[in-house]
């Protein structure tokens, strides 16, 4: 065969090949994408995004619809929007050859819910991070409440506490301290239910079991929050049986080293 015969009809193959190829992926183009498999991690129990409010969420913002075509999703926008969800703490979205594509997806934990002295109300994971509320969903964590100016923003615990100038105005790095100790704390989890933040900046204590006032003080670092944590726990497992619960009014560890009791009247 003479060589500009070979080479016409490899051409011609070559030609063949594109045409094939190009005719199929017009034709996986235009079929009809089929839902995601989505994965949803959370750790703990407060879920505050299931599967259905995830896909309307993304209908609402049109990243997908009704008789959607594969050539008309966008991935990436996807990944995206979901990064953008104050829940989300991790997303990954990717698509396999033909429709099938996936979206895995780790939700934040919530440790605080605070109610600010602006009629807001929001979470705090245990990252740091702030948390829209959820109108479906509710998480039972410490609740903090009182004179707290602090309001919602993208800005994390972290970058508050390496800002002076946030940090000198804000008290969320110690209302995440607080919070952060005591759902850790297998006594004080169950002994700690609401946290009050007085006008003076004192943070003070209300117990589930009983009504005593336990003056908290600041909660300026890890070591302060350690050593008053550690005081009350003795007070609690030593005292308290000994004393009876209904003998003091008021409990302040506010001072260093430490525990100021004042009897019931």
């Amino acid at each position: 065969m003479k060589k500009w015969l070979k080479i016409l009809l490899w051409i011609f193959l070559g030609a063949g090949v594109i045409t094939v190829f190009v005719f199929s992926n017009q034709q996986e183009n235009n079929k009809k994408i089929i839902n995601p498999e989505i994965s949803i991690h959370v750790e703990g129990e407060n879920t505050f995004l299931t599967e259905k409010e995830l896909w309307d969420r993304l209908r609402f913002l049109r990243l997908v619809f009704d008789g959607q075509q594969n050539n008309a999703i966008n991935i990436h926008k996807i990944e995206k929007a979901i990064a953008q969800m104050t829940e989300v703490k991790n997303v990954k979205a990717y698509r396999q050859i033909g429709k099938k594509w996936f979206l895995k997806i780790e939700l934040r934990k919530p440790i605080a819910r605070i109610f600010n002295s602006y009629g807001q109300s929001f979470y705090i994971d245990d990252d740091g991070f702030m948390m829209n509320r959820s109108d479906l969903h509710t998480a039972r964590v410490l609740i903090f409440s009182g004179f707290i100016k602090d309001k919602f923003s993208h800005k994390s615990v972290p970058e508050i506490i390496n800002n002076d100038s946030l940090k000198s105005i804000r008290k969320i790095d110690e209302i995440y301290r607080i919070s952060s100790y005591v759902c850790k704390d297998t006594l004080m989890s169950k002994l700690i239910g609401q946290v009050y933040l007085e006008k003076n900046g004192d943070f003070r204590l209300i117990p589930l079991l009983g009504d005593q006032k336990i003056i908290f003080g600041s909660a300026y670092s890890e070591q302060e929050i350690k050593e008053k944590f550690d005081r009350l726990k003795v007070f609690y497992e030593e005292a308290m049986p000994y004393e009876g619960w209904d003998k003091y009014d008021e409990i302040s560890v506010k001072y260093e080293g430490q525990i100021v009791c004042r009897k019931r009247r």
